[in-house]
């Protein structure tokens, strides 16, 4: 059975509409995973930082909002870590270090495979789109050659 132009042109609007909404979804998770890069490295440029600075020193710590707080340095050697679900550990400032470098990349190639969907969602929208637009064509020329 064959579809009628119409039904194929309800069917890849439905599915321009699904790739959007899939599209923005894939982009929210990219966002997020380079929120969590950009936090990450700044904790481990804090720690550099940090490392430089001896007991007792009045440090500023970023709190995120172009914001710092003064602090004092107690422990120079040791990192209270969050390893997830609430869970803290405490590290050396070379295994926070390490902690930090893993976690990076992990989420560096999470990101790249959150490209590569979005790069493929938006070629298939934009394939979606170009067949729409010849089918809107072909049905405008078949519609003007029915009424000639």
């Amino acid at each position: 059975m064959r579809m009628s132009s119409e039904e194929v042109l309800r069917r890849l609007v439905t599915e321009i509409q699904i790739l959007e909404g899939t599209g923005e979804n894939v982009q929210s998770r990219l966002n997020f995973v380079n929120a969590a890069i950009a936090e990450l490295k700044m904790a481990n440029e804090t720690l550099e930082g940090a490392e430089e600075e001896k007991k007792g020193s009045e440090l500023f710590v970023p709190i995120k909002g172009g914001s710092y707080v003064k602090a004092r340095l107690d422990n120079p050697d040791t990192v209270i870590v969050g390893i997830g679900a609430g869970v803290l550990v405490e590290k050396s400032v070379e295994e926070a270090k390490e902690h930090f470098e893993r976690r990076v990349a992990e989420l560096e190639k999470t990101g790249e495979t959150q490209r590569q969907q979005l790069n493929q969602i938006v070629e298939r929208i934009q394939s979606g789109r170009s067949r729409l637009q010849e089918l809107s064509v072909k049905m405008k020329s078949t519609e003007t050659q029915r009424t000639v």
